[in-house]
């Protein structure tokens, strides 16, 4: 039985129904499932519009979309993605093409395109993350994770192979300084890639605690993992941003997929922040802008400076070593 439409996307519906395309989604993650966040709900509510999102992660989403376009191979009808300095290279490179989502205007201005390309579409973050049955007195701040008992118990995503961990890291170590870094190092750090990764290692048991890892902000019921935001130390969190391709070959289906993301129904989980301002974050959480010590726009700013990333990649491996393994996304997490 498929969910009630919400009146307003009706008409939206009814054009897509009308355009008869299957959608074709690209979305920024590191794990296969995490597609169904975006079309479970979606099929129940709009029968009769196909749709496949795909997941990887954003840099390598981005520079295929680039390859597709030189060589004029297809690209999807729409993609979100963590790397938001693409959108506005794209907007201006005649890429994406121009739609404002219903309920946009309930959206932060600072993080929506004036001319219309692009927009967020949810807001992702990490914080430490611990399974409460291994360690009960579970580490809060960056220091905590530095206590004798933790050593050999900490999983974490290179630094160098994803950029909103880098940014974390960055954060983090001008707050506590290089002498932290390197006391965590002592730690017998599990290095892994993609930042679903963590959570899973600790949920198997061969790990305890992160904070590299996207995992509910409100524990699922009978979980014993649970995230902690940090009081004093940094809290990454970040908008991912959305927009239609210029050559979608369904930009019906697309315009009702991006308003759908930003219904009420849609951007009002029990588990996180809700990127409508006018819709509350889940009990126990502040509104995202609340947080002194979040900060989505010095992110957004970070993502601009590809060069200096560049030189902090290497910087890290040169401290950490080479990034090892496959990418997590053909794992079937």
């Amino acid at each position: 039985m498929s969910s009630p439409i919400e009146p307003a996307l009706d008409p939206l519906y009814q054009a897509a129904l009308a355009e008869g395309q299957p959608l074709t989604v690209w979305a920024g993650g590191d794990a296969k499932s995490q597609s169904l966040a975006y079309t479970a709900q979606f099929e129940q509510m709009f029968p009769g519009i196909p749709i496949t999102v795909t997941v990887d992660l954003s840099k390598y989403h981005d520079a295929e979309i680039d390859k597709r376009l030189m060589f004029g191979q297809n690209v999807p009808d729409v993609i979100h993605i963590q790397t938001v300095q693409n959108f506005p290279v794209w907007a201006r490179n005649g890429v994406l093409q121009r739609y404002r989502p219903l309920g946009v205007d309930k959206v932060p201005s600072a993080f929506v395109d004036p001319d219309g390309f692009f927009a967020p579409i949810g807001i992702f973050q990490f914080a430490p993350l611990t399974d409460h049955a291994q360690v009960p007195d579970a580490p809060a701040e960056y220091q905590d994770f530095l206590r004798p008992d933790l050593k050999g118990r900490i999983v974490l995503t290179y630094p160098h192979d994803d950029d909103a961990v880098l940014y974390q890291f960055l954060q983090i170590i001008a707050q506590e300084g290089w002498d932290w870094f390197h006391a965590l190092l002592r730690q017998d750090i599990q290095w892994v890639r993609g930042t679903q990764t963590p959570s899973e290692v600790i949920r198997a048991g061969k790990a305890a605690t992160t904070f590299t890892s996207y995992f509910p902000l409100v524990a699922p019921e009978g979980s014993t993992m649970k995230t902690t935001i940090p009081e004093r130390g940094y809290f990454q969190a970040w908008y991912q941003i959305g927009g239609i391709l210029a050559k979608a070959r369904a930009p019906a289906a697309a315009r009702l997929y991006l308003s759908y993301l930003l219904t009420r129904s849609h951007q009002n989980p029990a588990w996180t922040f809700p990127v409508r301002t006018d819709i509350p974050a889940a009990p126990g959480l502040k509104a995202i802008s609340d947080y002194s010590n979040a900060s989505p726009a010095g992110f957004a700013r970070f993502m601009q400076d590809r060069g200096a990333i560049e030189r902090w990649r290497f910087i890290f491996e040169g401290l950490i070593g080479p990034a090892e393994g496959v990418n997590p996304n053909v794992l079937d997490m």
